[in-house]
């Protein structure tokens, strides 16, 4: 399942998910949780559920409520029956977490945990591996975390992370590729600066992201962008790994200038088949 990009679309609002559909996200998160008032979470769950009902171009991916917010069993009983492809676990703990959604599960239904909503999340975010198949990546928020420990912000006066949103982040990206899944990149939250996002989801990318949230149809083709290797990045990539294929049992070679080895091989491979994919 291919995931640059995840669109969440308000769950109670279905003109929304009609046209989302087309705007090349490669997925949608469909959300019933916050972006739907309390007095209004019966309504979208039947608007998701219908909508889910319909004929789908792109994976549908479900943000239920937290599992321990007497909302979650609600949720998952009003959308199961029309089979989205995916669940969002919002406030996620680890592989206790994980495992009680998993068992609420049936069917290829993936599981994406928003991994650092909580201050006890963050010393479990090396957990979620080998729990169950349904994961297929990890993500990362940093609005719901300072509000739960009284932080005044996440973010300096730059619009950068603090020392403490910095580390969620990064243990986010190292427990995702310690699970084997993929790294998601949490929102960019100015869907007006698309040149903001870009640098954002570029540093993403460096950093070892392989894809990212979004939150507004603007974001899309600028995060698509950025998570696609260039014909640059693929052509290096190949170059790297014909050299190695030119030249087995090779520790390290010289290639334009520069020595690879071991790592660059497999980082190019990873390349080559995120761009495949």
């Amino acid at each position: 399942m291919r995931l640059r990009s995840l669109l969440f679309v308000p769950g109670d609002r279905p003109e929304r998910m009609v046209k989302a559909l087309g705007l090349g996200a490669d997925a949608l998160i469909l959300d019933l949780e916050d972006s739907v008032a309390p007095g209004a979470k019966v309504a979208a769950r039947e608007c998701v559920a219908t909508f889910l009902a319909e004929p789908r171009t792109i994976p549908l991916f479900v943000r239920i409520n937290p599992l321990d917010s007497g909302l979650a069993d609600d949720d998952l009983a009003a959308v199961l029956s029309a089979n989205p492809d995916g669940i969002v676990l919002p406030k996620a703990e680890g592989a206790v977490s994980l495992a009680a959604l998993d068992a609420r599960l049936s069917g290829k239904i993936a599981i994406l945990p928003i991994a650092t909503e909580t201050p006890a999340a963050i010393f479990a975010l090396g957990s979620y591996g080998g729990v169950t198949d349904r994961l297929v990546g990890l993500t990362w928020g940093a609005e719901d975390l300072p509000a739960a420990i009284g932080a005044a912000t996440a973010r300096e006066a730059d619009g950068s992370y603090t020392a403490p949103y910095q580390l969620a982040r990064s243990l986010t990206l190292f427990g995702a590729h310690a699970a084997g899944v993929a790294a998601i990149e949490t929102v960019y939250p100015d869907f007006r600066d698309l040149d903001g996002l870009a640098a954002y989801a570029a540093r993403g990318r460096r950093d070892g992201f392989t894809g990212m949230m979004a939150i507004h149809p603007s974001q899309v083709a600028v995060i698509n962008a950025a998570f696609t290797p260039s014909d640059e990045e693929r052509a290096h990539a190949q170059a790297i790994v014909d050299l190695f294929a030119a030249n087995p049992g090779a520790g390290a070679l010289q290639l334009d200038g520069r020595m690879v080895d071991a790592p660059h091989l497999k980082a190019a491979k990873a390349l080559l088949a995120l761009a495949a994919d």
